[in-house]
C-alpha cells in the first residue's frame, strides 16, 4: 500500500461526502486506502460513508477523542508507505495526491510534506509557518513581526517575506493536510495526545525535525480547505481561544520548561495589553461591531492569562474562573 489517507470525522456529514468523492475522482496512479476515524458522530456520518463509499474503512470510536487521539486510532490501523492526515472539510484537486506522493519520493531527506491550500475562492491559506519559539512569542507581543521582512530573527509565527509561492523547507504545516512517511510517523507514535486541539501539528512537525528529517512544502499541487470554522462555530470564539491558550502552554512547557511558560505568559500579557489599547482607540475612532467583539475577546484573554498559574495549569489542569459564561469547551475537564 503506497498511501493511507486518515480522516477524522465528528458530525461532518455536510462536508465529508464531497471530500471522499474528490479523493476517489482525482487520484489515479497511487494505490491508496481511506480510513475514517469517527469520533462519536450523531448525524449519521458513519452510516452514510459505509453506504456511499464502501471501499473506505470506518472506525467508530464511540465518543469524541479529539484531534490527536482520534487521528492516532486511524494511524495505527494504516498500512501505507505514506500516511496523509486530512481534514474532512477539504476538496482534493486533480492529480494532487498522485503528485504529492511522487514529490515525496523525490525528497528522501524529508519526513513530511505540505501542498498549496486555498479557500474556495482561490485565496491562499497561510498554513505553512516557522516553528513557534519563545522569541517568536515576544516578537508577536511587541508587534515586531513586520521586521521579519529584513531578518528572520524577528519572525512572529509566520513568514514575512514568503507567502508560499515557491518550494522550500518550512517549520511546520497545518494538520488539515500533512503527508508523512508511515514508518517515521509510527516510530514517533503519531500525535502527542496531550495536545487536545491545536499545536498537535506543530509538535509533530517539530519532532520530525528533531528526528533528523525536514518538512517540505510545494505549491505545485493544490487542495481546497473550506475554512476550518466548524470548531469555532461549535464552541464559540472565546472558548476556542482559551483552549488554544492551554495547549500553547503545554507546548512551551514540553520544549522550554517552567521558565519558558512563565516567559510565554508575560509575553501574552504584554501583547494583549497593547492590542487592547489599539482596538480601544480604533473603536472610539471607528466604531464597529467586529472591533467591539475583538476587544472583548482580548479583555477576556488578558484576564484569564493574568489569573492563571501556568505551572499549575500544565501539571494539574487548574485554570482560573471567568465571569463570562462559555458556550462550551474543546477540552475535557
Amino acid at each position: 500500500m503506497k498511501l493511507s489517507i486518515v480522516i477524522l470525522c465528528w458530525n461532518d456529514l455536510k462536508v465529508i461526502g464531497d471530500c471522499l468523492r474528490s479523493i476517489y475522482a482525482t487520484t489515479h496512479s497511487t494505490e491508496f486506502e481511506v480510513i475514517v476515524s469517527d469520533n462519536g458522530s450523531t448525524d449519521g456520518s458513519p452510516e452514510y460513508i459505509r453506504q456511499e463509499f464502501p471501499q473506505a474503512q470506518v472506525i467508530e470510536n464511540g465518543k469524541n477523542l479529539r484531534f490527536a487521539k482520534g487521528n492516532n486510532v486511524a494511524i495505527r490501523a494504516s498500512r501505507g508507505e505514506y500516511v496523509l492526515i486530512l481534514n474532512p472539510d477539504t476538496i482534493m484537486q486533480e492529480g494532487t495526491l498522485d503528485g504529492m506522493v511522487q514529490y515525496a519520493d523525490q525528497h528522501p531527506e524529508a519526513g513530511a510534506f505540505g501542498c498549496r491550500i486555498v479557500f474556495p475562492d482561490g485565496t491562499p491559506q497561510p498554513v505553512q509557518r516557522p516553528l513557534f519559539t519563545i522569541r517568536s512569542e515576544w516578537c508577536w507581543a511587541l508587534g515586531l513581526g513586520v521586521l521579519g521582512r529584513f531578518s528572520e530573527w524577528f519572525q512572529a509565527g509566520s513568514y514575512a517575506k514568503w507567502h508560499g509561492e515557491t518550494e522550500r523547507s518550512v517549520g511546520w504545516v497545518a494538520g488539515c493536510f500533512i503527508l508523512a512517511r508511515g514508518e517515521l510517523l509510527s516510530r514517533l507514535g503519531g500525535f502527542d495526545e496531550q495536545f487536545f486541539y491545536y499545536y498537535e501539528d506543530t509538535d509533530l512537525c517539530r519532532r520530525i525535525w528533531e528526528s533528523g528529517a525536514s518538512i517540505r512544502y510545494t505549491p505545485k499541487y493544490t487542495m481546497i480547505h473550506l475554512g476550518g470554522q466548524s470548531t469555532v462555530n461549535r464552541f464559540g470564539r472565546l472558548s476556542f481561544a482559551l483552549d488554544g491558550e492551554i495547549t500553547r502552554y503545554l507546548y512551551f512547557y514540553k520544549y522550554n520548561g517552567e521558565k519558558g511558560i512563565r516567559s510565554c505568559r508575560l509575553a501574552s500579557l504584554v501583547g494583549l495589553s497593547l492590542r487592547r489599547i489599539a482596538y480601544g482607540v480604533l473603536q472610539i475612532v471607528r466604531p464597529r461591531d467586529e472591533n467591539k467583539k475583538r476587544l472583548e475577546l482580548f479583555r477576556a484573554l488578558y484576564d484569564w492569562n493574568y489569573r492563571v498559574d501556568p505551572l499549575r495549569l500544565v501539571e494539574k489542569g487548574e485554570e482560573p474562573e471567568l465571569d463570562i459564561k462559555l458556550a462550551g469547551r474543546v477540552a475535557e475537564r
